[in-house]
């Protein structure tokens, strides 16, 4: 998947193309419908198949000291939409001349002029341009102007709910993580580089990767059976584990980290990317009196997460 960073870059392989336009944070189950639209609509008209979105998130120019809300960075963005089988990810920088460009200048500056595309494909509540002028219908008829096709994509629901990004915010706020992955369709992760800690899981035989949460949106804090994706390096692979995201409490701390004990494992893995997949929440974060009720407590929680990783169902199946 190729990926443009500015239109400057489009190929001229990649003109032409069907798109799949929004900003996808999650890549969750109804975003899955915008996008298989566009693919669908690539295959039949034999055009390349590609995303739109922003990077940086919009939100994060108009609120920067907004605290972090992404399901998906951008790189984990990126892997998840290279799975579906798109030609090429164009990831535009959204800064001030982007946030003034009127909706009719964004359709033919980026889109017309831009990527030279020949259908979009959208969700039922985008919207596009300055102050969030364009719509789904505004597009149809400006694309109808300049030649292009457009599909809106109507609200996809389970039987409970609406595939939204922001309730699987919630579920994750409430340490439901495989509600979340239900709207998902995969589980949530945090995706890092492992950074050195104070190597204290050592001393009490339950070494532990750290992995900063950066620009990821904070789940329930406490502990959860995990999944652990190292993706490179002599130990790349996919393991089960126990992880604590919290405050570490016993030892006075009060930054946010994510530690993840991963089982039966030994080797030097710091700098190496990880993944990190969040499959049911144990129990909360707690202050413990000394290194032994703490060592205590790992035991059990492992105990508990091997059981329930063994018996595991993916809830979007």
């Amino acid at each position: 998947m190729h990926v443009i960073r500015h239109t400057s870059d489009t190929r001229p392989e990649d003109r032409g193309g069907a798109i799949a336009l929004g900003n996808f944070d999650g890549v969750h189950l109804g975003h899955r419908q915008v996008i298989d639209g566009a693919l669908a609509a690539a295959r039949s008209n034999s055009v390349p198949a590609g995303v739109m979105i922003f990077e940086p998130h919009p939100q994060q120019f108009f609120f920067p000291d907004k605290p972090f809300f992404r399901l998906t960075p951008f790189r984990a963005k990126t892997r998840l939409l290279e799975r579906l089988g798109l030609d090429y990810l164009a990831a535009l920088p959204f800064d001030a001349s982007m946030a003034e460009r009127s909706a009719e200048g964004f359709v033919e500056d980026i889109l017309v002029k831009g990527l030279g595309v020949s259908h979009v494909c959208v969700g039922y509540d985008f919207r596009f341009g300055k102050g969030r002028a364009g719509d789904g219908p505004m597009l149809q008829t400006l694309g109808a102007q300049h030649g292009f096709g457009v599909t809106i994509v109507e609200e996809v629901k389970t039987a409970d709910e609406t595939y939204s990004s922001t309730h699987i915010r919630e579920h994750l706020a409430k340490g439901e993580p495989a509600a979340a992955a239900r709207l998902l369709g995969h589980w949530w992760s945090v995706e890092t580089h492992i950074v050195s800690g104070d190597k204290r899981g050592r001393t009490i035989g339950f070494p532990t990767i750290n992995l900063p949460l950066e620009e990821h949106v904070e789940p329930a804090l406490g502990v959860y059976a995990v999944k652990v994706e190292i993706e490179d390096g002599p130990h790349k692979g996919i393991y089960d584990g126990v992880a604590n995201v919290g405050r570490r409490p016993t030892f006075n701390k009060s930054d946010v980290l994510l530690e993840a004990h991963i089982f039966d494992f030994s080797g030097d893995l710091y700098g190496a990317h990880a993944s990190v997949s969040f499959v049911s929440y144990i129990r909360p974060e707690r202050k413990f009196d000394g290194l032994d009720s703490l060592k205590a407590q790992i035991a059990l929680d492992s105990e508990e997460a091997r059981n329930r990783l063994k018996s595991l169902k993916e809830p979007w199946r």
